[in-house]
């Protein structure tokens, strides 16, 4: 059945509180789970269910699919046509508020290969992003659609107009490639903006010894007022809270110089430094 008459049949009307809208280009979700190369190994996790379009096309080949869903208006439909498949779990509720790790122990028991695919509404990606990234749960992919603006701030190098935050927590925790540009055009309501598909290929573990935890404690800190120096940030800064000779026996013994700029920084030269500090608690 058409989305358009699922929405009619369900009485579901798009919430703009909650970034809602209908994609009208079915090929989309073709491209999202070629992405994801996903197979029938891998457990799937989706975030935002909605109306099924992508559940449906994930239920083709993977595994299991655990579909989640904080709109209730959504789930008889999404009950109706995925509650007597056995591959498809369906869950209610904001997935920011529960542990990744306890969902996978309940609804995917036993899973081996971990993947994420989704179409984000727009105003929890980042969050959401986090909340898998800093899981301790080892996802091999997540594929996920997003609004351009935050698809090309992930991918800034280094000095770039949006190099930050998560444009380092993206390369610490995986490998990112923009695989298609997904037009405003595409959705009903149409959004002000055009969207992206992302893919995120895990690192195995591009640090080993250094927790990724503490480096983005680190690189928060350092950003926390970006156009202050290293110095400033990192010795007097309240939320990073290590002791200032530490820091500074760090900069000397990794030769950055601490007057410069947090978006001057690799990743490389942050886990440099963190490791540093490290040695010194």
């Amino acid at each position: 059945m058409a989305l358009r008459d699922l929405c009619e049949q369900y009485n579901i009307s798009f919430k703009k509180q909650l970034g809602q809208n209908l994609l009208l280009d079915e090929n989309i979700n073709r491209i999202m789970v070629d992405a994801a190369a996903v197979t029938l190994e891998d457990d799937v996790i989706e975030v935002g269910a909605g109306l099924g379009a992508l559940t449906g096309r994930l239920a083709e080949r993977a595994r299991r699919v655990l579909a989640i869903e904080i709109d209730r208006s959504f789930m008889p439909c999404l009950e109706d046509q995925f509650g007597g498949n056995e591959r498809v779990r369906l869950f209610r509720g904001d997935v920011l508020n529960h542990d990744v790790e306890k969902l996978v122990e309940e609804f995917l028991p036993g899973a081996q290969t971990l993947k994420m695919v989704s179409n984000l509404p727009y105003y929890i990606t980042t969050p959401v992003l986090f909340h898998f990234w800093e899981s301790t749960l080892p996802f091999e992919r997540m594929v996920v659609m997003m609004q351009e603006e935050v698809a090309l701030r992930m991918v800034d190098p280094v000095n770039g107009p949006d190099y930050g935050v998560l444009a380092l927590a993206a390369s610490l925790f995986s490998e990112v490639d923009i695989v298609h540009k997904v037009p405003r055009t595409c959705f009903r309501p149409q959004p002000r903006v055009d969207s992206c598909i992302v893919r995120m290929r895990r690192h195995e573990d591009r640090y080993p010894g250094l927790q990724a935890k503490f480096l983005m404690r680190i690189i928060r800190s350092a950003f926390a007022q970006r156009r202050k120096t290293l110095r400033n940030s990192l010795t007097k800064s309240g939320t990073f809270g290590v002791p200032r000779d530490v820091v500074l026996a760090a900069f000397e013994s990794t030769g950055i110089d601490p007057g410069r700029r947090p978006q001057t920084m690799s990743l490389d030269e942050f886990a440099a430094l963190a490791r540093e500090i490290r040695k010194g608690i």
